[in-house]
């Protein structure tokens, strides 16, 4: 069996792609994974094909970077309209990372938008591979009506329903095939010294040797061929099917391929598993391709035995047969198997590092309905930990709820659909409570004594205490400068551990930071002083000194990289600074082309609007990681807002 992915922006007709090629010589069979990877088997020129529909949308673009490490090849669908090429340099950064051969589709070519030259152009500037084009339209009007192969010189006519039909270069398109094959060869000289040497002599190469020059790039993914057709109207699809057929390499290419990215030994790389999902009754259900003999329920992968075999399209069980070398196929009772990963039969190894997910952006407290609920969601977050790696979960701070990283609020949506239709586990969500701290401005004294009788021993402790600001980062301090031995050395640490407790929270509600206190002077009672009873002084006298300290409220500050392509770095000096952010600047991505990192302060309540913004912004493509960097003063009515919405609520508690 031979694998390829579709994989593009939402609403370039991928799905629609996938269908025609799978019915160009038969019935194809389709499945549904919850998280939207659809998977089509079918057969072509008498060869078994799979291919795995990535969906759409930078939320998901996890899955299609786990669809390409089981491809032998991938079809990027894009738009005809040059304007939205950048809605491509997601998937083209992937795409490269990952080193998979890739043929570009321009799809929809039935809608005048933009020349193909210009789309060509802009898709240009994310990719650091050439963008080759293989076919010109044929024109007439404002409508495209066939295409013209620049490596065969044939031209065919598109018709509806059926197959296109050959007929000669039209007149009025010989000029721009001329001009488009002259441009073709010139690349592909790049790659081949004979096609070079024949160029030079100014002799035409044949068709034959011309496809064997783009076969082999193609293996080496030294460039990427560019098709063209409209998937709904069934044009360009059989050029398209016989390109990965006689193009794209076989299993034993990528093999190779994840062999060298990974600490694995090609000859005990059996399989690689890139998907997985759970469901109702059955549990975790893993989708893994064979890329060598001899698998089979109850064979070593991964370090333990294989569980039962199912058709990854129906789901059904098969029968207990070695699946061949190529073969995708659906395991149940696999647990052990992560994913993604790549597998021998003694151990799971990490999949490369071009497969990580953006960071998630979205960060929110799920909510059970029920205690039953509440009980049962921690664990089950981690089964969905196993199966979607764009996912992080994580405990609210003062709470405990539980908290989940997510791509967006599709991915939200999805994951809570998970969890009551699988799980059967009602969910709402909210914005986790901010996280903010206090701090003093001013020194304080305190003299505080603690005197307390109930009959027998009775508690007694007095202490005199110092407290002032420490600078930003210092965190708590302690010191004691007492004589005499008014307060006993082995209550000193009492006294200590009272002043932390009291850091818990302050008068406005919040943990406390960047204080130091000290013990100056005190008394003790041969019977009645206690370590107890100088942490209970030490404690109260604190707080009260802290009421004295001018309280100043502190607010999180996270150092932001802030990824995107570059025709959209202008907008993010406006967005940070009406999120009374501070822009530190932006360079070029050296790993991906057509891309900036941009590096900014922006403080924590202001995280949220920063991923909405981003969203809107760069059509979704942005994304941006975060990183803590310290807490600042905040003052006025901004503070005094805060504090009245969640300082008292905390201060009550």
């Amino acid at each position: 069996m031979r694998c390829f992915t579709v994989l593009g922006p939402s609403q370039t007709g991928k799905s629609t792609l996938v269908e025609k090629l799978g019915a160009l010589e038969g019935a194809p069979r389709k499945s549904i994974s919850p998280y939207g990877l659809n998977l089509t088997e079918f057969s072509f020129g008498n060869e078994a094909w799979c291919a795995l529909d990535a969906p759409g949308g930078s939320e998901a673009l996890v899955h299609a970077q786990h669809a390409l490490l089981a491809s032998d090849a991938c079809i990027l669908c894009v738009s005809p309209a040059p304007e939205e090429a950048v809605l491509a340099a997601p998937y083209l950064r992937v795409i490269e990372a990952s080193g998979t051969p890739c043929i570009l589709f321009v799809n929809r070519m039935d809608e005048p938008r933009g020349r193909l030259r210009d789309v060509i152009s802009a898709l240009q500037d994310y990719a650091g591979h050439t963008l080759l084009l293989r076919q010109i339209p044929i024109r007439e009007g404002d409508k495209i009506v066939g295409s013209c192969d620049l490596i065969s010189e044939r031209a065919w006519r598109y018709r509806e329903g059926q197959t296109s039909a050959l007929i000669a270069i039209p007149e009025s398109a010989t000029e721009r095939e001329h001009e488009a094959r002259t441009e073709l060869l010139e690349h592909l000289s790049e790659f081949d010294d004979w096609l070079l040497e024949e160029l030079i002599e100014d002799r035409e190469p044949p068709s034959d040797a011309l496809y064997a020059i783009s076969t082999r790039v193609l293996k080496e993914n030294r460039i990427i061929p560019v098709l063209i057709g409209s998937a709904s109207h069934g044009n360009g699809m059989m050029r398209l099917m016989k390109a990965l057929r006689h193009e794209a390499p076989p299993v034993d290419a990528l093999r190779e391929r994840l062999a060298g990215t990974g600490n694995i030994d090609q000859a005990r790389l059996s399989a690689v598993s890139f998907h997985a999902y759970h469901r109702q009754n059955i549990g975790k259900t893993v989708l893994v391709r064979a890329l060598g003999a001899g698998l089979k329920q109850g064979v070593s992968l991964g370090g333990s035995s294989l569980g039962a075999i199912q058709d990854s399209a129906n789901g059904k069980s098969g029968p207990a047969v070695a699946p061949v070398p190529g073969t995708v196929f659906a395991t149940v009772k696999s647990d052990h198997l992560p994913v993604p990963a790549l597998l021998s039969p003694e151990a799971a190894f990490p999949a490369p590092d071009w497969t990580a997910p953006p960071t998630p952006m979205l960060e929110r407290i799920l909510v059970p309905g029920s205690e039953r609920d509440e009980n049962k969601l921690s664990e089950t977050l981690a089964k969905l930990l196993e199966a979607d790696r764009g996912l992080k979960v994580a405990q609210e701070e003062g709470t405990g709820s539980q908290m989940v990283s997510i791509q967006g609020p599709v991915h939200l949506r999805d994951l809570c659909r998970t969890l009551s239709d699988v799980f059967h586990i009602a969910v709402t969500d909210r914005q986790p409570n901010p996280i903010y701290r206090e701090t003093i401005s001013k020194p304080a004294e305190v003299h505080y004594r603690h005197r307390k009788q109930t009959g027998g021993a009775g508690q007694f402790a007095d202490v005199k205490l110092t407290i002032h600001p420490n600078g930003r980062g210092q965190g708590f301090s302690f010191a004691e400068t007492v004589k005499g031995g008014v307060v006993p050395r082995n209550y000193i640490p009492a006294v200590e551990a009272g002043a932390r407790e009291a850091m818990d929270k302050g008068p406005l509600g919040f943990e406390v930071i960047d204080v130091g206190v000290t013990l100056t002077d005190g008394q003790h009672h041969s019977v009645d002083s206690s370590e107890h009873a100088f942490r209970s002084a030490s404690k109260m006298g604190v707080r009260q000194a802290l009421s004295e300290g001018a309280a100043v409220l502190m607010q999180p500050v996270f150092r932001s990289e802030i990824h995107i392509p570059s025709v959209y770095s202008g907008s993010l000096v406006q967005i940070v600074s009406s999120l009374k952010g501070q822009v530190l600047g932006f360079d070029r991505d050296e790993t991906a082309k057509g891309w900036d990192i941009f590096r900014a302060l922006i403080p924590g309540g202001a995280l949220d609007e920063l991923a909405r913004a981003l969203r809107s912004a760069t059509q979704g493509i942005g994304y941006f990681s975060k990183t803590f960097d310290h807490f600042e003063e905040l003052y006025g009515k901004e503070a005094d807002a805060i504090v009245r919405a969640h300082g008292t609520q905390r201060a009550e508690h």
